[in-house]
């Protein structure tokens, strides 16, 4: 029968191997595709001696507001040079091909007829002006374009002027509510009730794209806002699908609000809104800056991305082990027994993406091949995710590159921060990810939910990600089509070191690139002021990876900062009900409140009532106040919400790290220091001390330390100007001295 099975597998093999072959040949003929890398020019960028709240940003040297028919900025003003290759789709938004710029067969051929007649390196887009209606069926908002301005002026639904042009090579868009007497007029508002609303979006995306931004969407999404009166602006630089750097996503949008208050002058505020990454884009860009958000909508969010991949990481590295190295396989398919290390939900019974996968990879390998009975978080939520961040080799947008350009550049965030992090001796970019000296299942250890051999076994054979000049694309086949891949290296296992005498090693991340990291505002630290409401719908259930537990990471992490929440709250309701509307008029009071007097403080100016609050499927609160929310993750007694709506945690929550997730690298101490602190409770270890250090030659994690990426040269506060120069000169001088 296995026999049978293997033969059957071989031939889809082959057939998906040749289909595949056709695909990555074809992709040289791609009548869009990038031909050719551009070198970028030399540009601006912020030094990032000193964390990046303290550094003043230079003036702006763009003439706003760009005129109609003209293009934006092509190089932004201080987040350093253009990233290149770079995918224009100004097509996939549905306005037309971008710009010629080059003749030189740099970036993407732009044609007439079918002829090409240039190339567009930078996606260039020429301002104008559209108009759009919006309308109400049913609770569910269409956005429509008028054909002509004849149209428009008949129409009787509320009508939107939509400005869209390109900023920083991304598309940007800004919607403003007018009358049908205001058409043709591009300063007219009168139907503006003066709040401004900058949407973000999310995804997962490691640079090189334009990104897509279709009017349609930006105002179906707010689509209640706008029919309230307010104006709209938002960027496909600032949609995370595109990107991660912040740097770049901060630069791009002050400039997009440079163009809307050079045309209308300022808001009474700017108030943030956005899912997932365009939640932690919020957190990151209120923290690192001032002039662009006055308060913060940020919704199923996280504090920031790059923190998020510390655990993130660790996910196909224990699906790895549970699949093909675990001493004892069978223990491990109780999915829900794998949330004693994955700290995240599994579920046993629950539908698994892919599970077709599993049996096909465990006969590749020699196992008996067995279709998963349960799922998890770790694989429902982030299954792909080490391939796409952290596997130069790969990437998933490679059909948008010729084929020399795909094996020219390295496909990862790290190479998107480069300019940032900084490289390695091999080009590469520099990794902040580390698991060295990491006690994965440490806390079931201690709670004797898993033996000291499964434990140790656990740690021996977990590994880590290989460095990134040591990586290969992974093997995917594709015999039904791109909606139905075969992955033949399943959670990455190519990628992930092997044991050697019985011990598979550790990878140590760049201290470097964690110091720059930190520095340049990508982590965050909870260094913020302004009104926020985090909301979000309860997902555990679902496996979604937009977990709860996030909020509370920000939480501590302000909390930690400022010695208080005041400013911070959390609001979780039932998946049948959306809470953004009442968030927007909560706000609004929030706002205006503060914008009413120059001396009124944040916490005074909360709205009566405003609480971390619960919801009910049908909108009523099923609990609020002070303490709902409280359970492990503040060490008090488990609070209304949280009994109602139960949290999870992480791999390095469940290896004894701290709930907010700041720590990229532990500091180590001795396995007997660590045994002397009773760090294995009343686990009797004293038999397998000698294991154990083989197992951590380096040392465990000590958590009570600081973490040993945080840049020590300076504190995370806020201070003015002449004690950071003060300080920054003293270095220099014992610089000198030693």
């Amino acid at each position: 029968m296995i026999k049978k099975l293997m033969l059957v597998f071989l031939l889809l093999v082959s057939a998906g191997f040749a289909f595949w072959l056709y695909q990555d040949f074809t992709n040289e003929d791609r009548d869009f595709a990038v031909q050719n890398k551009a070198n970028p020019k030399d540009n601006y960028i912020l030094d990032f001696k000193t964390h990046i709240s303290q550094i003043a940003r230079p003036k702006e040297h763009f003439n706003f507001p760009i005129p109609i028919g003209e293009v934006g900025p092509t190089e932004s003003l201080y987040s350093g040079p253009n990233q290149y290759p770079f995918y224009c789709m100004t097509r996939d938004s549905l306005l037309g091909q971008p710009e010629v710029d080059n003749h030189k067969s740099l970036g993407i051929p732009v044609y007439k007829n079918k002829d090409i007649i240039g190339y567009s390196k930078d996606c260039s887009l020429k301002t104008r002006i559209n108009y759009y209606t919006l309308k109400d069926d049913g609770g569910i908002f269409k956005a429509t374009k008028i054909d002509n301005v004849s149209n428009a002026k008949k129409t009787n639904l509320p009508l939107f002027r939509v400005e869209q042009g390109s900023i920083n090579r991304f598309i940007y868009t800004i919607v403003m509510p007018i009358k049908t007497t205001e058409i043709g007029n591009r300063l007219a508002r009168s139907k503006w009730n003066n709040r401004l609303i900058y949407q973000f979006n999310g995804g997962s995306g490691i640079g090189f794209r334009q990104g897509r931004q279709k009017a349609a969407r930006v105002m179906t999404r707010q689509a209640q806002q706008l029919l309230d009166g307010y104006a709209v602006i938002s960027s496909s630089g600032n949609k995370t699908s595109y990107t991660y750097n912040m740097l770049l996503a901060e630069d791009t949008a002050r400039r997009v609000k440079h163009q809307f208050t050079s045309l209308y002058g300022s808001p009474l505020y700017t108030v943030g809104v956005g899912g997932s990454g365009g939640g932690l884009a919020q957190y990151l860009i209120a923290q690192n800056s001032e002039g662009i958000l006055d308060g913060l909508i940020p919704l199923y969010s996280y504090p920031d991305m790059i923190t998020q991949t510390t655990y993130a990481l660790d996910c196909d590295l224990l699906n790895n082990y549970f699949t093909f190295r675990a001493d004892n396989k069978k223990s491990w398919r109780d999915w829900e027994r794998r949330r004693l290390i994955e700290g995240m939900n599994a579920i046993n019974g629950f539908p698994q993406k892919g599970g077709f996968l599993q049996p096909i990879n465990q006969l590749m390998s020699g196992f008996v091949p067995s279709f998963p009975k349960g799922s998890s978080e770790c694989i429902n939520g982030y299954f792909g995710l080490s391939a796409f961040i952290n596997n130069p080799r790969q990437g998933f947008i490679r059909e948008h590159f010729t084929k020399h350009v795909v094996t020219e550049t390295n496909w990862s965030y790290w190479q998107d921060m480069s300019h940032v992090f900084g490289t390695d001796k091999y080009g590469y970019g520099l990794s902040t990810w580390d698991n060295v000296g990491v006690q994965y299942g440490l806390n079931a250890l201690k709670a004797k939910a898993i033996t000291i051999d499964e434990f140790l076994h656990l740690n021996a054979n977990i590994g880590a990600w290989k460095p990134q000049h040591q990586m290969r694309q992974e093997e995917i086949v594709l015999p039904f089509g791109h909606k139905v891949p075969i992955w033949l290296t399943l959670w990455g296992n190519h990628n992930i070191t092997t044991p050697i005498n019985n011990i598979a090693p550790r990878h140590a991340g760049s201290i470097k690139a964690m110091n720059k990291a930190y520095l340049s505002g990508q982590v965050f630290i909870g260094d913020i002021d302004i009104p926020i409401i985090d909301a979000r719908h309860y997902l555990e259930n679902e496996l979604d990876m937009h977990h709860m537990s996030a909020s509370f990471y920000s939480r501590l992490r302000i909390e930690n900062r400022k010695g208080n929440n005041d400013n911070h709250i959390i609001w979780v309701a039932h998946k049948d009900f959306n809470p953004t509307k009442q968030a927007f008029e909560m706000m609004d009071l929030w706002l205006t409140t503060l914008s009413s007097s120059e001396n009124i403080d944040v916490a005074t100016a909360k709205p009566v009532g405003l609480y971390d609050t619960c919801f009910n499927p049908d909108g009523s609160i099923f609990a609020q106040g002070l303490n709902v929310f409280d359970g492990k993750w503040n060490n008090k007694i488990e609070g209304a919400c949280q009994n109602r709506f139960p949290m999870f945690s992480t791999s390095r929550v469940e290896a004894g790290g701290h709930w907010d997730g700041t720590m990229f690298k532990c500091p180590l101490m001795p396995v007997s220091q660590a045994i002397e602190q009773g760090l294995y409770g009343n686990v009797n270890i004293s038999e397998h001390i000698a294991r154990l250090e083989q197992v951590f030659p380096y040392g465990v994690c000590d958590y009570n330390g600081t973490d040993v990426g945080q840049p020590k040269q300076v504190q995370f506060q806020h201070a003015n100007f002449d004690e950071i120069q003060k300080y920054e000169k003293s270095l220099t001088v014992n610089a000198s001295q030693n």
